[in-house]
Protein backbone atom coordinates (compact mmCIF):
# COMPACT_ATOMS: atom_id res chain seq x y z
CA UNK A 1 0.00 0.00 0.00
CA UNK A 2 1.42 3.32 -0.83
CA UNK A 3 1.95 6.13 1.13
CA UNK A 4 -0.56 7.99 -0.11
CA UNK A 5 -3.30 5.62 0.34
CA UNK A 6 -2.46 5.54 3.82
CA UNK A 7 -2.74 9.13 4.36
CA UNK A 8 -6.53 8.90 2.44
CA UNK A 9 -7.15 6.19 5.25
CA UNK A 10 -5.79 8.21 8.26
CA UNK A 11 -8.47 11.20 7.23
CA UNK A 12 -11.11 8.85 6.96
CA UNK A 13 -10.06 7.22 9.80
CA UNK A 14 -9.99 9.95 11.96
CA UNK A 15 -13.39 11.26 10.86
CA UNK A 16 -15.20 7.53 11.80
CA UNK A 17 -12.87 7.19 15.43
CA UNK A 18 -14.28 11.22 16.18
CA UNK A 19 -18.35 10.20 15.09
CA UNK A 20 -17.72 6.60 17.25
CA UNK A 21 -16.72 8.04 20.26
CA UNK A 22 -20.18 8.60 21.55
CA UNK A 23 -20.80 5.00 22.40
CA UNK A 24 -20.55 3.75 25.56
CA UNK A 25 -18.08 0.53 24.44
CA UNK A 26 -14.69 0.07 25.66
CA UNK A 27 -11.45 1.64 23.87
CA UNK A 28 -9.27 -1.26 22.48
CA UNK A 29 -6.21 0.53 24.28
CA UNK A 30 -8.65 -1.10 27.39
CA UNK A 31 -9.24 -4.19 26.05
CA UNK A 32 -5.67 -5.22 24.04
CA UNK A 33 -2.07 -5.03 24.48
CA UNK A 34 0.36 -5.04 21.68
CA UNK A 35 3.09 -7.68 21.63
CA UNK A 36 6.18 -6.64 22.40
CA UNK A 37 5.50 -3.73 24.28
CA UNK A 38 5.95 -3.98 28.12
CA UNK A 39 7.41 -3.20 30.92
CA UNK A 40 10.18 -4.98 32.30
CA UNK A 41 11.28 -5.81 35.67
CA UNK A 42 14.67 -4.51 37.92
CA UNK A 43 16.51 -5.40 40.58
CA UNK A 44 19.43 -4.64 43.14
CA UNK A 45 20.90 -5.06 46.23
CA UNK A 46 22.11 -1.62 47.83
CA UNK A 47 22.92 -0.57 51.25
CA UNK A 48 20.81 2.44 53.13
CA UNK A 49 22.74 4.47 55.43
CA UNK A 50 22.01 7.19 57.98
CA UNK A 51 19.33 5.35 59.98
CA UNK A 52 19.09 6.22 63.45
CA UNK A 53 20.24 2.94 65.15
CA UNK A 54 17.49 1.14 63.53
CA UNK A 55 19.89 -0.69 61.18
CA UNK A 56 20.78 -4.57 60.44
CA UNK A 57 23.60 -4.43 63.62
CA UNK A 58 27.17 -5.85 62.64
CA UNK A 59 25.24 -8.66 60.46
CA UNK A 60 28.39 -9.94 58.25
CA UNK A 61 26.51 -9.28 55.28
CA UNK A 62 26.22 -5.28 56.11
CA UNK A 63 30.09 -5.42 57.65
CA UNK A 64 30.84 -7.12 53.82
CA UNK A 65 28.90 -4.74 52.00
CA UNK A 66 30.35 -1.95 53.96
CA UNK A 67 33.67 -2.73 53.14
CA UNK A 68 32.84 -3.12 49.84
CA UNK A 69 31.36 0.01 49.37
CA UNK A 70 34.64 1.98 51.20
CA UNK A 71 36.89 0.22 49.17
CA UNK A 72 35.60 1.45 45.76
CA UNK A 73 36.34 4.77 47.29
CA UNK A 74 39.96 4.16 47.48
CA UNK A 75 39.96 3.23 51.25
CA UNK A 76 41.26 0.27 52.76
CA UNK A 77 39.36 -0.87 56.54
CA UNK A 78 38.68 -3.90 58.43
CA UNK A 79 34.91 -5.05 58.22
CA UNK A 80 35.53 -5.55 61.90
CA UNK A 81 35.87 -1.90 62.71
CA UNK A 82 32.41 -0.77 61.19
CA UNK A 83 29.40 -0.54 62.95
CA UNK A 84 26.04 -1.91 60.80
CA UNK A 85 23.91 -0.38 63.66
CA UNK A 86 23.07 2.75 61.20
CA UNK A 87 23.42 0.65 58.21
CA UNK A 88 20.28 -1.61 56.37
CA UNK A 89 21.21 -4.25 53.25
CA UNK A 90 18.20 -4.10 50.81
CA UNK A 91 17.01 -5.19 47.50
CA UNK A 92 15.70 -1.84 45.13
CA UNK A 93 12.75 -3.75 42.33
CA UNK A 94 11.43 -1.24 39.83
CA UNK A 95 9.89 -1.44 36.20
CA UNK A 96 11.11 -0.32 33.35
CA UNK A 97 8.38 1.07 31.03
CA UNK A 98 8.77 0.64 27.09
CA UNK A 99 10.39 3.13 25.06
CA UNK A 100 11.85 5.26 27.94
CA UNK A 101 15.40 6.91 26.86
CA UNK A 102 18.74 7.21 28.37
CA UNK A 103 18.09 9.89 30.76
CA UNK A 104 14.75 9.88 31.95
CA UNK A 105 14.22 8.69 35.73
CA UNK A 106 11.96 6.27 37.31
CA UNK A 107 10.42 5.42 40.44
CA UNK A 108 12.17 2.37 42.86
CA UNK A 109 10.99 0.25 46.25
CA UNK A 110 13.44 -0.35 48.60
CA UNK A 111 12.72 -2.94 50.94
CA UNK A 112 15.14 -4.41 53.59
CA UNK A 113 16.04 -7.93 53.60
CA UNK A 114 17.81 -7.89 57.06
CA UNK A 115 17.14 -7.30 60.98
CA UNK A 116 16.60 -3.61 60.37
CA UNK A 117 13.80 -2.07 62.14
CA UNK A 118 13.48 1.27 60.12
CA UNK A 119 14.72 3.06 56.73
CA UNK A 120 13.11 6.17 58.21
CA UNK A 121 15.71 8.52 57.36
CA UNK A 122 18.14 6.75 55.46
CA UNK A 123 20.18 7.29 52.08
CA UNK A 124 20.28 4.65 49.69
CA UNK A 125 23.68 4.62 48.32
CA UNK A 126 24.50 4.60 44.27
CA UNK A 127 23.39 0.95 42.96
CA UNK A 128 22.72 -0.71 39.86
CA UNK A 129 19.76 -2.12 38.83
CA UNK A 130 19.85 -5.08 36.25
CA UNK A 131 17.23 -6.99 34.32
CA UNK A 132 16.84 -10.51 33.84
CA UNK A 133 19.73 -10.61 31.16
CA UNK A 134 21.89 -9.46 33.90
CA UNK A 135 22.85 -6.49 32.42
CA UNK A 136 22.66 -2.78 33.86
CA UNK A 137 19.66 -1.05 32.51
CA UNK A 138 19.67 2.04 35.78
CA UNK A 139 21.43 3.23 38.62
CA UNK A 140 19.74 4.22 41.80
CA UNK A 141 20.28 6.65 44.64
CA UNK A 142 18.62 9.02 46.94
CA UNK A 143 17.14 10.14 50.00
CA UNK A 144 14.29 7.67 51.08
CA UNK A 145 10.37 8.40 52.00
CA UNK A 146 9.30 6.10 54.30
CA UNK A 147 5.15 5.62 55.11
CA UNK A 148 5.56 3.38 58.44
CA UNK A 149 7.81 4.16 61.80
CA UNK A 150 8.33 2.07 64.48
CA UNK A 151 8.78 2.84 68.18
CA UNK A 152 9.99 0.70 71.40
CA UNK A 153 9.92 0.98 75.20
CA UNK A 154 12.48 -0.09 77.86
CA UNK A 155 10.16 -2.79 78.80
CA UNK A 156 10.08 -4.04 75.51
CA UNK A 157 6.77 -2.34 74.75
CA UNK A 158 6.64 -1.89 70.94
CA UNK A 159 4.65 0.15 68.45
CA UNK A 160 4.33 0.11 64.69
CA UNK A 161 2.32 1.91 62.35
CA UNK A 162 1.94 0.61 58.72
CA UNK A 163 5.24 -0.66 57.37
CA UNK A 164 8.57 0.68 58.14
CA UNK A 165 10.41 -1.45 56.51
CA UNK A 166 9.52 -0.73 52.77
CA UNK A 167 10.10 2.94 51.31
CA UNK A 168 9.87 4.54 48.08
CA UNK A 169 11.94 6.96 46.21
CA UNK A 170 10.16 8.53 43.10
CA UNK A 171 11.91 9.41 40.59
CA UNK A 172 15.14 7.44 42.62
CA UNK A 173 16.92 5.64 39.97
CA UNK A 174 18.34 7.07 36.09
CA UNK A 175 18.07 5.16 33.03
CA UNK A 176 20.90 4.04 31.35
CA UNK A 177 20.10 1.98 28.65
CA UNK A 178 16.48 1.53 26.80
CA UNK A 179 15.33 -1.73 25.92
CA UNK A 180 15.04 -2.63 22.32
CA UNK A 181 11.35 -2.91 20.77
CA UNK A 182 10.55 -4.62 17.77
CA UNK A 183 7.89 -1.69 17.25
CA UNK A 184 9.50 0.26 14.35
CA UNK A 185 10.97 -3.02 12.81
CA UNK A 186 7.70 -4.91 12.49
CA UNK A 187 4.98 -5.01 9.45
CA UNK A 188 2.58 -6.24 11.21
CA UNK A 189 1.65 -5.46 15.15
CA UNK A 190 -0.52 -8.37 17.43
CA UNK A 191 -3.41 -7.21 19.55
CA UNK A 192 -3.65 -9.59 22.64
CA UNK A 193 -6.72 -9.00 24.55
CA UNK A 194 -6.32 -9.58 28.31
CA UNK A 195 -9.45 -11.73 28.36
CA UNK A 196 -9.10 -14.06 25.91
CA UNK A 197 -12.34 -14.62 23.80
CA UNK A 198 -12.90 -15.95 20.13
CA UNK A 199 -16.18 -13.63 19.65
CA UNK A 200 -14.35 -10.75 20.72
CA UNK A 201 -11.21 -11.31 18.66
CA UNK A 202 -13.85 -11.64 15.42
CA UNK A 203 -15.36 -7.97 16.45
CA UNK A 204 -12.47 -6.54 17.23
CA UNK A 205 -10.87 -7.71 13.65
CA UNK A 206 -14.31 -6.31 11.86
CA UNK A 207 -14.26 -2.89 13.71
CA UNK A 208 -10.76 -2.75 12.76
CA UNK A 209 -11.25 -3.58 8.79
CA UNK A 210 -14.55 -1.29 8.94
CA UNK A 211 -12.17 1.75 9.56
CA UNK A 212 -9.18 0.96 7.72
CA UNK A 213 -9.98 -1.67 5.10
CA UNK A 214 -10.81 -5.45 4.28
CA UNK A 215 -8.15 -7.94 5.69
CA UNK A 216 -5.68 -5.11 7.41
CA UNK A 217 -7.07 -6.87 10.80
CA UNK A 218 -6.86 -10.93 11.11
CA UNK A 219 -7.48 -12.70 14.19
CA UNK A 220 -5.40 -15.90 15.40
CA UNK A 221 -6.64 -17.40 17.63
CA UNK A 222 -8.94 -16.04 20.90
CA UNK A 223 -6.65 -13.74 21.89
CA UNK A 224 -4.12 -12.56 19.37
CA UNK A 225 -5.23 -10.20 16.09
CA UNK A 226 -2.49 -9.68 13.85
CA UNK A 227 -3.02 -6.01 11.94
CA UNK A 228 -1.15 -4.83 9.39
CA UNK A 229 0.31 -1.35 9.94
CA UNK A 230 2.59 0.94 7.88
CA UNK A 231 6.58 0.60 7.90
CA UNK A 232 7.24 4.40 8.10
CA UNK A 233 7.70 5.44 11.91
CA UNK A 234 5.34 7.92 11.91
CA UNK A 235 2.57 7.04 10.37
CA UNK A 236 2.67 3.87 12.44
CA UNK A 237 2.86 5.63 15.34
CA UNK A 238 -0.21 7.69 13.66
CA UNK A 239 -2.14 4.34 13.43
CA UNK A 240 -1.45 2.78 16.51
CA UNK A 241 -3.24 6.60 18.22
CA UNK A 242 -6.11 5.61 15.68
CA UNK A 243 -5.90 1.97 16.28
CA UNK A 244 -6.27 2.06 20.13
CA UNK A 245 -9.04 4.24 20.19
CA UNK A 246 -11.40 2.20 18.07
CA UNK A 247 -14.30 1.51 20.76
CA UNK A 248 -15.76 -2.07 20.70
CA UNK A 249 -18.07 -3.98 23.05
CA UNK A 250 -16.51 -6.92 23.83
CA UNK A 251 -18.50 -10.32 23.84
CA UNK A 252 -20.30 -11.36 27.39
CA UNK A 253 -17.84 -13.52 29.01
CA UNK A 254 -19.02 -17.45 30.04
CA UNK A 255 -20.81 -17.73 33.10
CA UNK A 256 -19.09 -18.11 35.83
CA UNK A 257 -19.72 -18.74 39.77
CA UNK A 258 -16.30 -17.95 41.88
CA UNK A 259 -15.88 -18.54 45.18
CA UNK A 260 -13.00 -17.68 47.85
CA UNK A 261 -13.15 -20.10 50.18
CA UNK A 262 -10.98 -18.46 52.48
CA UNK A 263 -12.48 -15.25 52.66
CA UNK A 264 -15.99 -16.25 52.46
CA UNK A 265 -16.31 -14.11 48.59
CA UNK A 266 -18.57 -15.31 46.43
CA UNK A 267 -19.31 -13.52 43.02
CA UNK A 268 -21.59 -14.43 40.91
CA UNK A 269 -21.58 -13.57 37.29
CA UNK A 270 -24.81 -11.80 35.45
CA UNK A 271 -25.21 -14.87 33.06
CA UNK A 272 -25.54 -17.33 35.34
CA UNK A 273 -28.66 -19.39 35.28
CA UNK A 274 -30.02 -22.17 36.96
CA UNK A 275 -32.52 -25.18 35.86
CA UNK A 276 -35.83 -26.10 37.57
CA UNK A 277 -34.88 -27.67 40.85
CA UNK A 278 -36.18 -27.72 44.56
CA UNK A 279 -33.44 -26.85 47.30
CA UNK A 280 -34.07 -27.42 51.00
CA UNK A 281 -31.74 -25.65 52.96
CA UNK A 282 -31.31 -26.50 57.09
CA UNK A 283 -28.82 -27.28 59.96
CA UNK A 284 -28.45 -29.54 62.78
CA UNK A 285 -26.31 -28.47 65.56
CA UNK A 286 -24.97 -30.91 68.86
CA UNK A 287 -23.54 -29.47 71.80
CA UNK A 288 -22.13 -31.80 74.38
CA UNK A 289 -21.02 -30.69 77.96
CA UNK A 290 -18.71 -32.62 79.85
CA UNK A 291 -18.51 -31.92 83.95
CA UNK A 292 -17.05 -34.12 86.89
CA UNK A 293 -19.00 -34.21 90.15
CA UNK A 294 -16.72 -35.08 93.31
CA UNK A 295 -18.26 -36.58 96.41
CA UNK A 296 -15.99 -36.36 99.20
CA UNK A 297 -15.39 -39.08 101.62
CA UNK A 298 -17.88 -39.67 104.98
CA UNK A 299 -16.29 -38.60 108.28
CA UNK A 300 -17.42 -39.32 111.87
CA UNK A 301 -17.15 -36.28 114.47
CA UNK A 302 -16.99 -36.35 118.10
CA UNK A 303 -18.71 -34.64 120.68
CA UNK A 304 -15.51 -32.23 121.07
CA UNK A 305 -15.26 -32.07 117.33
CA UNK A 306 -12.22 -34.17 117.13
CA UNK A 307 -12.39 -36.75 114.01
CA UNK A 308 -13.14 -40.22 114.99
CA UNK A 309 -13.14 -41.99 111.82
CA UNK A 310 -12.76 -41.55 107.95
CA UNK A 311 -15.03 -42.46 105.29
CA UNK A 312 -12.88 -43.21 102.94
CA UNK A 313 -11.77 -41.29 99.64
CA UNK A 314 -13.49 -38.55 97.34
CA UNK A 315 -15.44 -39.94 94.46
CA UNK A 316 -15.12 -37.96 91.10
CA UNK A 317 -18.73 -39.04 89.07
CA UNK A 318 -18.15 -37.81 85.02
CA UNK A 319 -21.48 -35.87 83.55
CA UNK A 320 -22.29 -35.72 80.43
CA UNK A 321 -25.07 -33.51 79.39
CA UNK A 322 -25.63 -33.63 75.44
CA UNK A 323 -28.47 -30.74 73.57
CA UNK A 324 -29.90 -31.14 70.00
CA UNK A 325 -31.23 -28.46 68.13
CA UNK A 326 -32.54 -28.37 64.42
CA UNK A 327 -33.46 -25.67 62.87
CA UNK A 328 -36.79 -25.73 60.23
CA UNK A 329 -35.90 -26.66 57.04
CA UNK A 330 -36.51 -23.78 54.79
CA UNK A 331 -36.69 -25.04 50.59
CA UNK A 332 -36.84 -22.79 47.63
CA UNK A 333 -37.90 -23.68 44.03
CA UNK A 334 -35.73 -22.36 41.09
CA UNK A 335 -38.12 -22.47 37.91
CA UNK A 336 -36.50 -22.63 34.51
CA UNK A 337 -34.11 -20.34 33.73
CA UNK A 338 -33.81 -17.98 36.53
CA UNK A 339 -31.59 -15.17 36.63
CA UNK A 340 -29.02 -13.99 39.43
CA UNK A 341 -31.36 -11.51 41.25
CA UNK A 342 -33.93 -14.30 41.66
CA UNK A 343 -31.14 -16.51 43.31
CA UNK A 344 -29.94 -13.99 44.98
CA UNK A 345 -33.20 -13.04 46.36
CA UNK A 346 -33.76 -16.79 46.96
CA UNK A 347 -30.52 -17.25 49.12
CA UNK A 348 -31.33 -14.43 51.41
CA UNK A 349 -34.91 -15.49 51.89
CA UNK A 350 -33.66 -18.71 53.76
CA UNK A 351 -30.75 -16.68 55.64
CA UNK A 352 -28.12 -18.70 54.17
CA UNK A 353 -24.42 -17.47 55.06
CA UNK A 354 -21.31 -17.38 52.57
CA UNK A 355 -20.74 -21.43 53.93
CA UNK A 356 -24.23 -22.05 53.20
CA UNK A 357 -24.17 -20.81 49.94
CA UNK A 358 -20.96 -22.24 48.79
CA UNK A 359 -22.82 -26.28 49.68
CA UNK A 360 -25.90 -24.99 47.91
CA UNK A 361 -24.19 -23.74 44.97
CA UNK A 362 -21.87 -27.36 45.11
CA UNK A 363 -25.10 -29.34 45.42
CA UNK A 364 -26.62 -27.69 42.26
CA UNK A 365 -23.76 -28.37 40.08
CA UNK A 366 -23.45 -32.03 40.88
CA UNK A 367 -27.28 -32.07 40.42
CA UNK A 368 -27.20 -30.77 37.22
CA UNK A 369 -28.53 -27.78 37.43
CA UNK A 370 -26.18 -24.97 37.75
CA UNK A 371 -25.80 -23.51 34.02
CA UNK A 372 -22.09 -21.65 35.01
CA UNK A 373 -18.82 -22.59 35.76
CA UNK A 374 -18.14 -22.84 39.62
CA UNK A 375 -14.46 -21.50 39.89
CA UNK A 376 -13.09 -22.10 43.96
CA UNK A 377 -9.94 -20.08 44.79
Amino acid sequence: MTKNNYIIIFLSAILIVAFSISSRADRLKDLTSIAGIRTNQLLGYGLVVGLSGTGDGNTKLVQQSMQSMVSQLGLSTDASGLNGKNAASVMITADLPPFIKPGQTIDITVSTMGAAKSLRGGTLLMTPLKGADGQTYAIAQGNLVVGGFGVEGGDGSSLIVNIPTVGRIPRGATVEKMVDMPFLNNEFLVLNLHQGDFTTATKLSEAVNAIFGPKVAVPLDATSVRVRAPMDPAQKVTFVSLLENIELEPARPSAKVVVNARSGTIVIGGDVRVTPAAVTHGSLTVQVKEDTTVTPGTQIVGALGNQVAGGGEAVQTPETEMEVSEEMARAFVFDPGVELSTIVDAMNAVGASSADLVAILEALREAGALRAQLVII
